[in-house]
């Protein structure tokens, strides 16, 4: 399939991640791109890539018009939005509108009532739109959901997640460092700053592996790193749909820490644990037991199905976050490939995933900036 990308110019980091896993499973093409507003950097990103030059487009919306007239068989097929925050929503309705599928990096939005309107776009339009959200690809991540639904460990009673990072210890937005600029920036991040950007994967995460829905927050959302605009570091407790009792905790501002995301999900029976820094290993524990570590890898006949078909090598061979990343990517084209019908998978990438993730990320920042004890979710639906 063809495919054109807004945003992930020169000098960009994500950019170039979501066209390194785009290359993994050899079914993909990159044939245009409008990768940045400076259109020279843009000219010197396509010529990198080996993109004619006619189809590197100075804008976003010259792209989106440019490609809807060429042939049918020349033509993108859908889009990818690798820019800040706040050009997600108008970019991914262009698209839409010009009869392209889109596949956007997240967040879907800057708040609930901007993911409300593009989720009537994607109803109206009929097309596929659908969300980065990573760590939902890895094989044991996937282990994990299977065995909870399973019951494996019995029924969930508390889950906890946390997600510290280091890197915003310091003003780094004043140094000029690009990646903190932007996700400072009320303008371009939203109403949130490490809650939108780290926070909305570990709720995420959470949801989809213990297929718990997140029904209330008692957060504290703040900002420690002085003169900062948006949060740095939160810490809140909820309340699940199905009872149980939880914690997450999201910080940029642990200095030394890398990228800490990690999981536990404790039922009745035992518990599973997932670390994103060893993520080939899912630890099982059970009460008057000996600890079980399950092993990612093809050759493990112990694995769900749907697990052994997101590892791409035998045991014993590292897989990381580019091979999660490129489970992403393989459900979105698998959908498109098959569209209008869609196919399993679908529904964890899909903008009801992110509406539910503005849904916490308002209902945190809410009830930090109240005197509630406990603030409910939004129905993404209402």
């Amino acid at each position: 399939m063809r495919f054109g990308m807004v945003g992930g110019g020169e000098g960009a980091f994500i950019g170039e991640i979501h066209r390194l896993v785009a290359r993994m499973d050899n079914e993909l093409q990159l044939v245009c791109g409008a990768f940045s507003r400076d259109h020279a950097n843009c000219l010197r990103t396509g010529q990198a890539l080996a993109l004619s030059e006619d189809r590197l487009y100075a804008s976003y919306t010259e792209m989106l018009q440019q490609e809807a007239a060429l042939p049918a068989e020349q033509r993108m097929q859908f889009v990818v939005i690798v820019t800040p925050n706040h050009t997600h929503v108008p970019i991914a309705k262009a698209a839409l509108k010009q009869g392209f599928h889109v596949l956007s990096d997240k967040p879907a939005s800057l708040n609930l009532a901007e993911a409300k309107s593009l989720q009537q776009t994607i109803q109206e339009t009929g097309l596929l739109y659908g969300l980065t959200h990573t760590y939902l690809g890895y094989p044991m991540v996937i282990q994990a959901k299977h065995m909870v639904a399973d019951g494996a460990i019995g029924p969930l009673r508390r889950i906890m997640v946390e997600y510290p990072q280091g890197w915003l210890s310091s003003n780094e937005e004043a140094k000029g460092n690009k990646q903190a600029s932007w996700r400072t920036d009320p303008e371009k991040s939203g109403i949130a700053g490490c809650l939108l950007d780290i926070g909305t994967h570990a709720s995420t995460l959470l949801e989809y592996a213990s297929g718990h829905r997140i029904k209330e927050v008692c957060a504290d959302v703040t900002s420690f790193v002085p003169g900062r605009a948006l949060d740095d570091d939160a810490s809140i407790l909820f309340r699940t749909d199905k009872g149980a009792r939880g914690t997450l905790v999201a910080s940029q501002i642990c200095a030394g820490e890398e990228n800490g995301l990690s999981i536990r999900l404790y039922g009745e029976e035992g518990s599973l644990e997932w670390r994103q820094m060893d993520p080939n290993s899912l630890i099982l524990k059970k009460q008057d037991a000996p600890v079980s570590i399950l092993r990612a890898g093809t050759d493990k006949a112990y694995l769900c199905d749907e697990a052994r078909a997101a590892c791409r090598t035998p045991a014993g061979h590292p897989e990381g976050y580019l091979e999660a990343f490129s489970n992403i990517y393989a459900d979105f084209v698998r959908n498109a490939a098959s569209w209008p019908e869609k196919t399993n998978g679908f529904e964890r990438i899909s903008i009801n995933t992110g509406g539910r993730a503005m849904a916490f990320v308002e209902a945190a920042v809410a009830n930090s900036q109240s005197g509630e004890k406990w603030t409910a979710l939004m129905d993404v639906a209402e």
